[in-house]
This record gives C-alpha cells, sequence and structure tokens, in this order.
C-alpha cells in the first residue's frame, strides 16, 4: 500500500502562514475577498487565528441572517447528527427532508399548492428550476436578464451576466439563453418604464429574437445580488407576471440571496405582491448549512420522471434539521423586523454621507439588504471602482468584513447577520463612515 505524504504542520499557525500554504494547496481560481483565517464566530462577530476581532457585514454572503453559530441551529444539529448523519433521500426516506419541504411549502408565496425539492447550493438549485420549467412547457429558451448572477455552473454562468472573472474562459454556454435588460427602479441611467412598456419589450422580443412558443422560463433576482443590489420596478416584475401567464411561461424567481428575511419579508416576492412559479432559495436557508430548494406549484414540480430529480446529499439529514431551525426562528417575525430596523439605521447614516461625498452614488436595497454605489461624478456617473476597494480595504483594516458587488466592482454591499447588536452596528457604521472620508481623500491626493 502506497504511503500517505502528511504535510509537515507549521509551528503556530497564523493567517499568514495559512495563506502560504493556501496558494500551494489552492488553485489560484479560488478568490480570497480577504487574508482571513478564522479560529471562532458567533452571531455577527469572527476572531481570526491571529486573535483580532472583526464585525461580520459579509455574512459568507448572505448565509448567516440568523447569526453566526446560532443556537437553535446548533441544538438541532446535534440532535439530527445523534440519529444519523447520511442516507440518501432517493434511498432510504426520513422525516427531516418531508418535514422541510412541508415548511418551504407552506411560507413560499403564492396561494396554491405547492410540492419542494431539496438540493445542495443556489446553483443546483436554479439549475433544476430550469430542468423542471422546461420539462412542464417542453420548451428549450430561458430568458435572463442583464447584471444578473445565477452561479457557476455551466448553466448558471450563461444566465449570469458578469463575464470576468466569472465567465471567462469557461465557454461555450449552454444554448437557448436570451438576456434582456434589467427593470431596476434605482438606477438613473434606466428609464423608468409602465407595465404596459415593459410587456412591449417582451413582445418585441419575441417577434424579432425568440418566439414566445419556445420559451420554457424567465428567470431574475427581485434584487440582484452580485448584479450591485438593483431593486426592480414593480412594473417590471408586473409585466413578466402577466407575460409569463399570457403565453404559459413559468415565472422563476431567484431569491437565493434575498430570501429569509434578508429584505424586511421571508421573500422579497412578498414585497411586490408576486406569486412566482418558482421559487429558488438557498444560502440562509441553512444558517450555516450548504442546503437549497426549489418551490413551486404541484403541477410543475411533478413534470419530470421519477428519477429525474435528485442527487446523492441533497437534502442532507443535518442541513435539514439546521433549516428547519432557521424557519422557527423566524416564525415569530422578529429577524424580519430586524432588517427593516438594520435597514432604516443605514440608510439615514449614507444618506448623510451622500450629500457630502459627490462619489456617492446611488444608495440601493431593501429591509437590511442595502449598498452604496460609488461614481466618478466629474465623468458624468462612470463606476468608480477604485473608491469601492479603498472602503472595502479600509474597514477591513479596522475590523469591519465588507464586500464588493456589481458588474464593475464599484458597489459595497452589506449583508449583516440580522442578530448583530446596537451597539455592533453603530461600531461597524462608525468604521464604514471613517472609510468613506479615508476614500475621498486618498482619491483627491496627488
Amino acid at each position: 500500500m502506497p504511503s500517505i505524504a502528511i504535510r509537515t504542520p507549521i509551528p503556530g499557525p497564523n493567517s499568514k502562514s495559512w495563506t502560504a500554504r493556501r496558494a500551494d494547496a489552492v488553485p489560484r481560481g479560488v478568490s480570497a475577498a480577504t487574508p482571513i483565517f478564522v479560529e471562532y464566530a458567533e452571531g455577527a462577530t469572527i476572531v481570526d487565528v491571529d486573535g483580532n476581532r472583526l464585525l461580520d457585514l459579509a455574512g459568507g454572503i448572505g448565509c448567516i441572517n440568523v447569526g453566526h453559530r446560532n443556537a437553535s441551529v446548533l441544538d438541532a444539529m446535534h440532535k439530527q447528527m445523534d440519529s444519523h448523519l447520511h442516507l440518501c433521500f432517493q434511498v432510504t426516506g426520513y422525516g427531516t427532508y418531508v418535514e422541510l419541504a412541508e415548511q418551504l411549502n407552506e411560507i413560499a408565496p403564492g396561494c396554491f399548492p405547492k410540492k419542494t425539492l431539496l438540493l445542495n447550493s443556489g446553483a443546483e438549485a436554479v439549475e433544476n428550476a430550469v430542468k423542471i420549467a422546461r420539462a412542464y412547457t417542453k420548451k428549450p429558451a430561458v430568458i435572463c436578464f442583464s447584471e444578473a448572477f445565477h452561479g457557476r455552473t455551466l448553466l448558471g454562468l450563461a444566465l449570469t451576466s458578469k463575464t470576468n472573472p466569472y465567465k471567462l474562459g469557461f465557454g461555450p454556454f449552454m444554448p437557448e439563453i436570451y438576456r434582456l435588460p434589467y427593470g431596476s427602479s434605482q438606477a438613473a441611467n434606466k428609464t423608468t418604464l409602465a407595465q404596459e412598456q415593459w410587456v412591449a419589450m417582451f413582445e418585441e422580443t419575441f417577434s424579432s429574437v425568440v418566439p414566445a412558443e419556445e420559451v420554457a422560463a424567465i428567470i431574475l433576482e427581485p434584487i440582484q445580488g452580485e448584479g450591485g443590489f438593483n431593486v426592480a420596478q414593480q412594473s417590471f416584475l408586473d409585466a413578466v407576471a402577466f407575460v409569463c401567464r399570457k403565453y404559459g411561461i413559468v415565472f422563476i424567481m431567484d431569491e437565493v440571496q434575498t430570501g429569509f428575511g434578508r429584505t424586511g419579508e421571508m421573500f422579497a416576492s412578498t414585497l411586490f405582491g408576486i406569486e412566482p412559479d418558482l421559487l429558488v432559495t438557498a444560502k440562509s436557508l441553512g444558517g450555516g448549512m450548504p442546503i437549497a430548494a426549489v418551490t413551486g406549484r404541484s403541477e410543475i414540480m411533478d413534470a419530470p420522471v421519477p428519477g429525474g430529480l435528485g442527487g446523492t446529499f441533497s437534502g442532507n439529514p443535518v442541513a435539514c434539521a439546521a433549516a428547519l431551525a432557521v424557519i422557527r426562528e423566524f416564525a415569530d417575525g422578529r429577524l424580519a423586523r430586524r432588517a427593516y430596523e438594520l435597514g432604516v439605521i443605514f440608510l439615514n447614516r449614507a444618506l448623510q454621507w451622500k450629500r457630502i461625498y459627490p462619489f456617492i452614488g446611488e444608495l440601493r436595497g431593501l429591509g437590511a439588504m442595502r449598498a452604496i454605489e460609488f461614481i466618478e461624478p466629474s465623468s458624468g456617473g462612470r463606476p468608480n471602482a477604485e473608491a469601492a476597494k479603498a472602503v472595502v480595504q479600509h474597514c477591513l483594516a479596522h475590523g469591519v468584513i465588507i464586500l464588493l458587488a456589481g458588474v464593475y466592482g464599484n458597489v459595497v454591499r452589506l449583508l449583516v447577520p440580522l442578530v448583530i447588536s446596537d451597539s455592533e452596528f453603530e461600531e461597524a457604521m462608525a468604521v464604514l463612515e471613517d472609510g468613506v472620508r479615508f476614500a475621498a481623500l486618498a482619491l483627491e491626493a496627488p
């Protein structure tokens, strides 16, 4: 039997030594937003292996709405681990899968019978939603939108808008994908249209690009995540719903990032009064565990033949237990209300900054899903990625983790755990304000 080479541990590992080991062991395609290696996390706080305390305004890219190591989630996981870890639901069933499906069917928007498929990730859920729509409609085409992000798998990348780095070198992509302008309510360079005007855009597309008779699904994010926290126009969403009903097209709402209280409602769809045919969820559904779901109309979900859906680890028992605990955490409305409160606090502060600093463009988002766009005011409002990057770097150097977003990397976004305390959030906002001031001074320097 061949011997296995064991890497000799580096004495006193710290973030610097882990970074060096990472460079040797992990491919460069896996990006690193920070040089941090974590020792411990709880609530909205992270402690790294060097002993530094940091406030986490990234939340694992929106996965920790209920907070790091939420006590209820941990308790549910421990109880499940005492029973079993993995069985594969397609071979031997277990109750937590069914219970979670029932819960998602109940809380998802829409007053109609629903069924739920459990999966491992947002990208996997997106792909299965498209599969289900194609099986139901017997049509091939899918319409998506500019600045969208739907995952890093090949079909996910075909639906995703940003080219570099996500799509660079990975083509060719899936055919029968058609991209239209996203109807954002907050972008000054985009026209606010009435529902009838958006419907006319779709009709023109059906006449000159792809016939409606060939379109299986239209997929969109009600608030774009990676795209820069662009909020959809109500008239745009109403037009999509109208067109889908008119032509028998499946309306897929991607709430991977907006779901589970982030916007002040359990799902952003509710804020807009939209009842999608299929709802895609992931990220904060698991409270830190990898799990995703497609929830939708029973007749659509039942379209694939037996064996057409599934996956070895899909709906893992421990992840299901964690997700059930997450749903219970939201049951009393406390966390959703907290999302609204955090959004108000942020907006009140950010509006003051915007009055002082002309390089702040739009203040985007709803609830606790908030972002600041940075522009070059002297050049007609072109994206200012340098300013956004300077803010993020300053915040990191002063103990606050925050992320970039947007096709041009000029948007700073907040995905703070909703359990953050008032004092912690005030501390983070003070650092962010200093970061904005630092960026302004740095850009003025010769």
